[in-house]
């Protein structure tokens, strides 16, 4: 085999995502393939470049012999990303990248596998194929044997073929070879391709960028910002889990909150708040199949959970209830900032808002009635089991939604969510025409309610405190409003919003708390508090502010229009993980709240 690259591009979050629902990888400007968990999002990162491994691989590299410089862009309104690369020498390639998915036989094929398809597009270039997945981790090479036509890659979850036109020695020992005419790879299931490698990604590309383009034709958009919300919508999508509706809250793990602060946290998993998050945004763009999707998912954790036993906050993509944290130590981290974790010990914790995510996600299942299978009694006894553990819970002591690992307390916004938990089964219950139910909700909202008022509320520091009796506060409370716990001209909602904004910004961004945790002082913004500021601001009346600092927050998106977790201040460098449904749902949510409306523009 070739020696490796001499010129390894260092580790960068200006990524591009494809995926199906199944599987997803993550791609740099160069067009290597840098991340993607095999055959599923939590599975092990047969592609793990992104977090330097120990060993030589864990990439899948198109290399343009003589590389001069790079653009990249989504095919309009899909997940297809197109890379170019230029030589310096007049020559340059087209990298087409996707994972199908689409429609077919009455069912949507979306399976376990990554296409690649690269033309010539200027001059005479030379390229080489580097495909070195590794296993466990980082630990070793995959094994892999050779047919006329394919070479078999053993990889520790499963083993996949690559079929090609290439011929399998230029592959299998990467040799340089002029690209005079398209080549197609695809990725995937040990299985003969039925049809010529060409055929196959022709007609793949085809529907699958047609299956995208039907997508996105349905999402009820803003005016404004069009492109940016359809791009967000486009990768919230790709973050569920098709066979169980499953939402992860990022494809990546170990991506440092901030340099070198050990922050370090496996996000391949399902929270059922974030997942909630993503449920709603995707709602209110009318893309309601999600919801229904997740309400199974969620359906089936409680169906397999005693009655009076509480909820976790986060669970595996096929229902894992326990998610035991190790560190993998051949994996030395992003930029060599380690450790690099799997698995999240927050499956251990407490955290109360978890009863209000999950029906607060399932609420319009009972009122959109372009939904086929609406909600019915039968549903509803299914989250009356929330609504029993929200009033149990309310006020009982937690970790809260910054999932603190040192510490716990009756939190704010964990009680305000159990509120929501009542508040909207006593309106679904209406809807359903269950009176009794309804004023049995009803009558703990209001009890609720008249709690957190007393007992949130700070009288000597004129606003809402992140816990009963505290004096701090964090971002969670600018979304008193939003789930409609209190009105947001409210004296003391607006005094709350003044006192964040005062307390938590940094210039245009917001931390989500500025008092120690577990690791010290936070030292990057949290990109959805930030969003949650602009939507406050403006729910608020202070709407050219929001205006002002929206825009800021869309300039700092990478260069594909995707987000991660956090934004470093002075910079605008990106942090953790990647891409983030949390970003991405607060860039939606606050671009609906500020557009102008289509017939106020039209």
């Amino acid at each position: 085999m070739s020696s490796a690259p001499k010129e390894t591009p260092p580790a960068t979050l200006e990524l591009g995502v494809v995926g199906n629902g199944t599987v997803a990888a993550l791609i740099d400007p160069r067009g290597r393939i840098v991340w993607s968990c095999l055959p599923t999002f939590d599975a092990d990162a047969s592609f793990c470049s992104l977090l330097s491994p120990k060993a030589e691989g864990g990439d899948w590299s198109i290399e343009l012999l003589g590389l001069a410089r790079s653009e990249q862009h989504y095919d309009t309104n899909t997940a297809v990303l197109i890379t170019r690369l230029y030589d310096r020498h007049g020559g340059a390639i087209e990298i087409t990248d996707f994972a199908p998915r689409y429609r077919t036989r009455g069912r949507l094929f979306h399976p376990v596998m990554l296409v690649r398809r690269v033309r010539p597009i200027e001059g005479s270039p030379r390229v080489r194929i580097w495909l070195r997945p590794l296993c466990r981790y980082g630990a070793e090479p995959a094994s892999t044997t050779s047919g006329s036509n394919h070479l078999r890659y053993r990889l520790a979850d499963t083993t996949l073929r690559l079929t090609s036109d290439v011929p399998v020695p230029m592959i299998e020992r990467a040799l340089p070879f002029s690209l005079d005419r398209p080549a197609h790879f695809v990725f995937g299931p040990d299985e003969t391709l039925g049809e010529s490698p060409a055929d196959f990604v022709a007609l793949a590309l085809k529907r699958t960028r047609e299956y995208w383009l039907d997508w996105v034709r349905y999402l009820s958009i803003p005016y404004e910002w069009q492109d940016a919300v359809i791009r967000a919508a486009i990768t919230l999508k790709l973050c569920q889990y098709e066979a169980t509706g499953a939402i992860v809250a990022a494809l990546t793990t170990s991506i440092p909150e901030a340099p070198g602060s050990a922050r370090n946290w496996d996000y391949r998993y399902c929270w059922l708040r974030d997942a909630a998050f993503t449920v709603r945004a995707l709602n209110r763009l009318g893309a309601t199949r999600t919801m229904e999707n997740y309400i199974r998912y969620v359906f089936n954790l409680v169906a397999a959970s005693g009655d009076e036993e509480e909820v976790g906050p986060v669970f595996g993509i096929a229902f894992e209830r326990e998610l035991p944290e190790r560190i993998e130590p051949q994996l030395t981290g992003y930029r060599g900032m380690g450790p690099v974790r799997v698995g999240n010990d927050a499956w251990c914790q407490r955290q109360n808002d978890v009863y209000g995510s999950v029906v607060l996600a399932s609420a319009q299942l009972f009122f959109d009635r372009r939904i086929e299978h609406r909600g019915d009694a039968r549903a509803f006894e299914r989250l009356e089991r929330m609504g029993r553990l929200a009033v149990r819970m309310a006020e009982e002591p937690d970790a809260g939604l910054w999932e603190f690992r040192g510490r716990a307390a009756v939190h704010t916004y964990s009680a305000a969510m159990c509120w929501a938990a009542c508040d909207r089964l006593a309106h679904i219950a209406t809807e359903l025409g269950l009176d009794e139910r309804a004023c049995h909700w009803h009558n703990h909202a209001v009890c609720l309610r008249e709690s957190i008022l007393a007992r949130g509320w700070n009288e000597r520091l004129g606003h809402f405190v992140d816990a009963y009796g505290g004096e701090h506060l964090d971002a969670s409370l600018l979304l008193l409003a939003d789930i409609g716990f209190i009105d947001p001209m409210d004296p003391r909602f607006v005094a709350t919003v003044d006192a964040v904004g005062r307390v938590l910004g940094r210039g245009d961004y917001l931390f989500r708390y500025i008092a120690p945790d577990d690791f010290g002082m936070p030292e990057t913004s949290f990109t959805i508090c930030t969003f949650w500021y602009i939507e406050a601001l403006a729910a608020t009346g202070r709407r050219e502010r929001a205006r002002t600092m929206f825009e800021g927050m869309l300039a700092r998106r990478n260069a594909l229009g995707l987000l991660s977790e956090d934004l470093a201040p002075a910079s605008g460098e990106h942090w953790g993980n990647f891409p983030q449904t949390y970003s991405m749902v607060g860039l939606i949510q606050a671009a609906m709240r500020l557009s102008r409306r289509w017939e106020d523009a039209l």
